[in-house]
């Protein structure tokens, strides 16, 4: 009996030993950067940053400008895709069903900055990055209101308030189901476009997965702000999820 008891515990030990292990998983996500309108010089500095962030958030990036990167079997070997100051049309058609196919089996998606300025003749990735570029200003520093604490890419920052420095993008086509993390006071600046409720940065599900976007980092020196990587960190994590297997039997896009 009490050999038993023993081999009951130690099997009980290994399977919570197992769970432990699984749910630290490391996840590996894809840094896309094609670029078919303007390049920022920052696209390289960004790409070092995600990559050193993944060491201590527990997620490899691989970085690619190659779009051929967009087919069904090799999306399945990631857990987010960010798409890193992309611009213009980055995607074939067939490659556009492949991310929308990934996105509704369950995929997550982080753009940053000029990832609202790409893809304007493609509706559906109009709704998951939740706005298009318009225009900007030049870089200033603006107040940011912080209007959701909860999130894992707001809920370190304790003021309600963050002053920071950037290119302060003006938005069209705003996706009315983004939930809105931070938004910009554009009495705190000139060449505001978007009014009293100027999104920033915002979250939602969409079509089956999960969507972040920042419009930050556009200039070099965001890359190396602490602040600014922690929102980032906070967004990716929250587009990696939980690692469920993605399921392709959800999926309503065909080729």
């Amino acid at each position: 009996m009490k050999n038993a008891v023993s081999i009951c515990l130690l099997v009980c030990s290994i399977i919570l030993f197992q769970s432990f292990i699984n749910s630290k998983k490391t996840a590996r996500i894809l840094v896309f950067s094609k670029t078919k309108g303007y390049r920022h010089n920052s696209i390289e500095t960004g790409k070092l940053a995600i990559q050193k962030l993944g060491l201590s958030n527990n997620f490899v990036a691989d970085t690619t400008e190659n779009a051929d990167a967009f087919t069904e079997e090799n999306l399945k070997k990631y857990a987010a895709v960010v798409f890193l100051s992309t611009t213009g049309d980055v995607l074939n058609d067939k490659q556009q069903i492949a991310f929308e196919r990934y996105i509704q089996a369950g995929g997550g998606y982080v753009g940053i900055h000029a990832a609202t300025d790409t893809e304007y003749d493609w509706p559906w990735y109009g709704k998951l990055a939740g706005a298009y570029f318009i225009s900007h200003p030049v870089v200033q520093e603006a107040r940011f209101i912080v209007k959701d604490h909860n999130h894992p890419s707001t809920k370190f920052i304790t003021d309600s308030v963050w002053m920071h420095k950037d290119e302060l993008y003006n938005f069209k086509n705003i996706n009315p189901d983004i939930k809105v993390l931070i938004n910009i006071d554009e009495s705190s600046y000139t060449g505001g476009k978007n009014g009293p409720n100027h999104p920033f940065s915002w979250y939602h599900d969409f079509d089956g997965g999960r969507a972040f976007y920042t419009s930050m980092g556009h200039t070099k020196e965001t890359w190396t702000e602490d602040k600014f990587l922690k929102h980032l960190s906070g967004g990716i994590a929250y587009a990696i999820g939980n690692q469920k297997k993605l399921n392709y039997s959800k999926v309503s896009s065909n080729y």
